[in-house]
């Protein structure tokens, strides 16, 4: 478990990692476009589309992540008033939940850059699949994140670093 937990670790590193490099490059191009467009009375082309673009990467892989990190919203009224076992019980069906809606974004994803594969932006010149690649590897992180997480709590290790603990608390 240890070897998993270094490995999924290691993925969400380098998830956040790709997030914030692409948030700060959106910021840049969004910038650079401004400046063009109201000081030098110009535009450049490619800066919107490209930041639509790298919006997808940093918003599905940081989501994925926070999954992981058990930063997600959730609705927990209930789970302050129910015994621990309980608690396990209902966080393992709702990473089964996320889980399965990761599975959902990866199948789909798939089949929507399939289908774009053949369409090329203009203004950037690459394929439109690339829109949809975010989807898919975000998704596939969320059921490695989630499927990770079940296996923490069948192990009676910690699964996240807020809220959820595998202790009952005295």
């Amino acid at each position: 478990m240890l070897r998993v937990a270094q490995l999924t670790g290691a993925l969400a590193h380098l998830a956040l990692w790709v997030a914030g490099t692409g948030l700060v490059l959106m910021t840049a191009f969004i910038a650079a476009q401004v400046f063009w467009r109201y000081v030098l009375n110009d535009s450049i082309i490619w800066t919107e589309p490209a930041s639509v673009m790298i919006m997808g990467w940093f918003i599905f892989l940081g989501a994925a992540v926070g999954i992981r990190e058990g930063y997600h919203l959730s609705f927990d009224v209930l789970l302050y008033m129910i015994p621990h076992r309980g608690k396990m019980v209902l966080y393992s069906i709702s990473d089964t939940a996320v889980a399965v809606f990761g599975a959902g974004m990866a199948w789909f994803g798939w089949s929507l850059a399939a289908k774009a594969a053949s369409n090329i932006m203009p203004s950037l010149g690459i394929s439109d699949a690339w829109s949809f690649i975010p989807l898919i590897l975000g998704g596939v992180l969320v059921v490695l994140f989630s499927l990770e997480r079940i296996a923490r709590r069948a192990a009676g290790l910690p699964t996240a670093r807020f809220g959820e603990d595998t202790e009952e608390a005295t």
